[in-house]
């Protein structure tokens, strides 16, 4: 890695074979023009690989840039050199997920993701914690001192896997929830300006919580403290919600993935902060009778899995399209991911200081040390150091700490290998624990036999 204006570096992506973010990532390294080097690329689906080195190699010489893509068959070759690795994997598959989601509502319990927490966040980290750990193990015998970027949910468990496995690795998880309120508080700066001044990447918003349940207690934007003006205008439109733009009810992305933030503007207005994610992540972490309960009416929708399979497969299609005709495929436009900014502080000594998950250091007050907790990370060429964010309010922490501590527990359990330990926090979670423990063990019962295969051996007994 140099100084100099362009970084050369090799990246080694793990899910290299991906139809969503290793093609972001591609076209963001073209947008920005300054990184160089080798990607490779390792994916399970080694056919998925080649296809994406191929899109990525003609999209890198189609606007000159010196981007050299390389699937590879094995772990060890695309790690060991490596200084930077990105893992985005799909823990098992969509199928899996069908079945993380369609076995809870059929007890009568709803989710709006289902990759976080609740049933589909639990299981879905059962069986990725073990991938994860061999991941961690690969890394500190191949490319023990590489930069590694988590992009795969769970975050704050998987995350936390990749330091159980190596407690040395320089790994942070990296998510674009907190850009949704940096869009808000930008669009308010604005307003005051009476002019279009600022966009998100000029909001300074101190972050605290855990992954999807982020809150933020301070916020400047041009110099000034834009938190009074957001609260007041969430109390203003906690009833109804609002956004910049109205929902197209005819545009499925939007009606699966965004929301008109009254989920937000809710929370904003009871416990006097302002609450970070989106809201089909926020209500998740909350019992079913706030906010799951009538999605509709709090303006989110339930993403379904036969979605996912369409969006697959229509990605795929055009992928095999682009490589079939042996051309560069369209150049998406530039992502508001942070992934290759961070890329550019780290090797170029630029600072950057933008949301981060990190084992708590201090950073966070309340929490246990060692949890992944998510605050502002500073990246330069010194490496990415946590931010002091300071303490939630009492009555958040008390919603956010017991997903953290269970989050730890779960860790501590898969890693073990000890059902009956994880069939008794799956119980505790909130979206469960109204199922009472009878039904909720035979729910934890069926959703583990549902994917037994993929689980553990001590862990498939339920299958």
């Amino acid at each position: 890695m140099s100084g100099s204006a362009t970084s050369e570096i090799t990246l080694a992506y793990i899910g290299g074979g991906s139809l969503n973010w290793a093609q972001v990532l591609m076209a963001d390294l073209v947008h920005d023009g300054t990184v160089s080097g080798e990607i490779r690329l390792y994916d399970l689906d080694e056919e998925a690989a080649r296809r994406n080195a191929a899109l990525g190699e003609r999209l890198s010489q189609a606007h000159g840039r010196n981007l050299r893509y390389k699937a590879v068959p094995k772990l060890a070759e695309a790690l060991t050199g490596a200084d930077f690795v990105v893992v985005s994997i799909l823990p098992g598959s969509f199928e899996d997920m069908a079945q993380d989601l369609g076995l809870p509502e059929g007890e009568g319990v709803r989710q709006s993701v289902g990759d976080t927490v609740g049933p589909g966040g639990f299981l879905r980290a059962m069986r990725a914690i073990p991938q994860m750990a061999a991941i961690g193990e690969a890394i500190r015998a191949h490319a023990p001192q590489a930069f590694v970027c988590n992009l795969t949910n769970p975050m704050s468990v998987l995350t936390g896997a990749l330091y159980a496995a190596y407690p040395g690795i320089k790994a942070w998880g990296e998510c674009h929830e907190v850009t949704k309120l940096r869009h808000i508080l930008a669009w308010l700066a604005n307003r005051k300006a009476g002019e279009i001044r600022y966009d998100f990447r000029d909001v300074q918003a101190n972050v605290l919580g855990v992954n999807h349940f982020t809150f933020v207690d301070r916020a400047f934007v041009g110099g000034a403290d834009m938190l009074p003006e957001y609260l007041a205008f969430a109390a203003e439109h906690r009833a109804k919600g609002w956004r910049s733009s109205p929902l197209d009810p005819e545009n499925e992305v939007q009606r699966y993935f965004e929301d008109v933030n009254r989920v937000k503007f809710d929370l904003a207005a009871r416990f006097g902060i302002a609450a970070a994610a989106g809201d089909r992540h926020l209500a998740e972490f909350l019992p079913a009778s706030w906010y799951l309960g009538d999605n509709e009416g709090w303006g989110f929708g339930l993403t379904p899995v036969s979605w996912r399979r369409k969006d697959r497969d229509a990605r795929r299609a055009a992928a095999q399209e682009a490589q079939q005709a042996n051309e560069a495929p369209p150049l998406r436009a530039p992502s508001e991911e942070a992934l290759v900014a961070q890329i550019r502080a780290l090797t170029r000594g630029e600072t950057l200081v933008v949301n981060a998950n990190l084992p708590n250091r201090g950073q966070l007050e309340g929490f246990a040390p060692g949890t992944i907790v998510e605050t502002n990370a500073l990246f330069s060429g010194l490496g990415v150091q946590a931010v002091a964010a300071g303490r939630l309010p009492p009555a958040v922490e008390a919603l956010a700490k017991p997903h953290a501590d269970r989050q730890n527990a779960v860790l501590a359990a898969v890693l073990a290998e000890d059902a009956a330990t994880l069939e008794g926090l799956f119980l505790s979670d909130p979206l469960n624990a109204p199922l009472g423990p009878d039904r909720a063990a035979r729910l934890f019962r069926a959703m583990a036999a549902a994917t037994a295969e993929r689980l553990p051996p001590a862990l498939r007994k339920y299958g």
